[in-house]
Parts: C-alpha cells; structure tokens; sequence
C-alpha cells in the first residue's frame, strides 16, 4: 500500500523503512545548533496492540516492554515516551487503571519518562507507547550490518505464539500462563547492554513476524543467509506440546505461506517445532549478530547480567535462499 508514498524527508533519516529495522534513526547533527559532527542521533519508534493476555497490569506492562524494545534492539537507549490507548466505554475503571499502572510502571522500571499521550475511545483496547531513544550513530546494530561467518544468538525463549492463543483459547489456566507474562513484560535493556559492550554487527527484536520472519529482514539487509539450528533454540516450557496440539497463533500459517520461497528446512525436521520458529512472538527477545571474535565476549557479557545465552546459528555468503533451518 505504501509503495508509492515517499515518507522520507532530507538527509537527517539515516535508517528508515526500507530495511525493516525495528526503528527509525534520525541525525542530530547541525539539527538546532548542536555541532555539524554530533555523533548522538534519534531512535523513534511506535508500538501497540490488543490485549495479549487477561491480566490488565501484566498487558500493560507487556506492552511497554515491547515498545521499548524496539530501541533496544537498535542498540539505543530509551529517553522519552508518549503514551496510546484505546480504551471501550464499558472497560471497568479498575481495569484501566490497572493498564495504565502496568505500563507506566515497565516506563519507570526503564528509566524512560512519560511526557503525554493521547486516548480514544475505541470498540477494542489496545495500549502501547511511541518511544524515543538515543544512540551513538556509529554503534547502531541496524539489520544492514551482519556479514558471512557471524554469530547468532537469542536471549529470550520462543513460544510465547502458542501460550498466549493456548490462553485465549482456554486450554491453559493463568497458573500456567503467568510465567510467560513475566517473560514477555522483561525488558531487553541487559542483552541490549550485553550487545553493546561486544560489539555486535546487526540486532532485531523477536516480535510478530517470528524468530523467521525477523531473520529474514537481517539476511535481506545484509545480503546473507541465515543457518538456524532449530534445536538449539530454547523454548519455553510446554510451548512445543501446545505447537503438537496446532495450539500456534495465525502468525505461524502466514509466515509459512509468505516466506516459502526464501527459506528452507531440512527433512525431517519436527513440523511443530518449525512452526513455532515462524509463530508470532510478543515482545520476544533480541536476535544478536557477532562477530565470531566477540562471540565469546558476548557470551559473558550476557552472563554477567544474568542474561540467558543461547548460540542459534551463523551467517553464510548468499545462496539461493535467506533462511537455512536445520
């Protein structure tokens, strides 16, 4: 649809659109006096969605942490934010107040103040927050930057497109979906940190196109191929049981049709666990791209922040698909 609409405007955007990066990067160099060699530039971002889960306080901080990771991801800093709702008339007071508490919440938890917001009265809630960050324009992990021989890895646990349409479905009670909520509502600022300090060459965030369809935008960007290596990715507990029993979101039959010419799986491979690598993720964990030189100083680097290491894969030299899964 937006094919033909140009949104760019002068030379100030360094990274737009084009390349399916998590966030907007826009200069501050000789922007209002600040110096021609300014290395600081903006990350912008906007996020929101329909409730994920029942729990009012846990979709609010849920989708908080999901805006804010999209400038994590980027290799960013949160600075600001301003809120969006949508909130139904007949959405009782404490329920709305129990969203706004949640996500105002995740804000301060990231040391990101709230500046305003605008709300609306909508049929359906959905709640999120349009964030901007700051980042050093030279250490910005775009989805541009990854090169033949790097290092992948995930720092969150994929799955969360099965438990939550298990949810929504009634097959699994709040007992066992809390735990999931927790996952989804923390923040990617450690791993983000973790990737700075290593020095990563690209980064996404694992959100609504999957663990592939985010893989994807990186091997597109670069001009690479991305080998996945599916068991050993981790996955949330009971997540792969709910994908046997077809309990993954819509998201997952999607990807599958939408990417079929641009990835290939080998024989073999359990159908449940590929669909849970294309299953939507909500505010899923960073996809980092290392050098194989950093791997080992991203390796500790995520441990010493607590941060879950797991090795998925590497980058390939082009080849006659963007996505290897094996």
């Amino acid at each position: 649809m937006l094919s033909d609409v140009n949104a760019t405007s002068g030379g100030r955007l360094l990274i737009g659109p084009e390349t399916f990066d998590d966030a907007g990067i826009v200069s501050l160099a000789g922007a209002a006096g600040l110096p021609a060699d300014c290395p600081v530039a903006l990350v912008q971002t906007v996020d929101y969605f329909p409730p994920v889960v029942d729990d009012p306080y846990w979709f609010g901080a849920i989708a908080a942490a999901n805006s804010l990771s999209d400038v994590y991801a980027m290799g960013g800093t949160p600075f600001s934010a301003l809120n969006l709702a949508g909130l139904p008339k007949e959405l009782p007071a404490e329920w709305t107040a129990a969203i706004f508490r949640g996500g105002f919440d995740k804000m301060r938890e990231a040391n990101t103040p709230v500046a305003g917001g605008h709300t609306v009265v909508s049929n359906e809630a959905f709640f999120g927050f349009a964030v901007t960050g700051l980042v050093d324009r030279n250490q910005v992990a775009a989805n541009s930057g990854a090169r033949a021989g790097d290092r992948l890895y995930l720092t969150k646990s994929l799955g969360m497109g099965a438990m939550t349409t298990a949810a929504k479905k009634g097959a699994i009670a709040w007992d066992v979906m809390e735990p999931a909520a927790r996952q989804m509502a923390t923040l990617n600022d450690r791993a983000a940190a973790a990737m700075n300090a290593a020095g990563a060459h690209a980064c996404t965030d694992v959100t609504g196109f999957g663990l592939v369809g985010h893989a994807r935008n990186i091997a597109k960007a670069s001009g690479v191929t991305l080998r996945i290596d599916l068991e050993r990715c981790p996955l949330f507990p009971g997540a792969l049981d709910l994908a046997r029993r077809g309990l993954c979101s819509g998201g997952a039959k999607r990807g599958r049709a939408a990417l079929s010419d641009v990835v290939r799986a080998r024989p073999g491979l359990e159908e449940a666990l590929v669909n849970l690598a294309y299953d939507a993720e909500t505010s899923g964990g960073l996809l980092i791209v290392v050098p194989p030189s950093a791997a080992a100083k991203l390796e500790r680097e995520l441990a010493a922040r607590g941060v879950p290491v797991h090795a998925i894969g590497e980058c390939a030299p082009a080849s006659d698909v963007l996505i290897e899964l094996s």
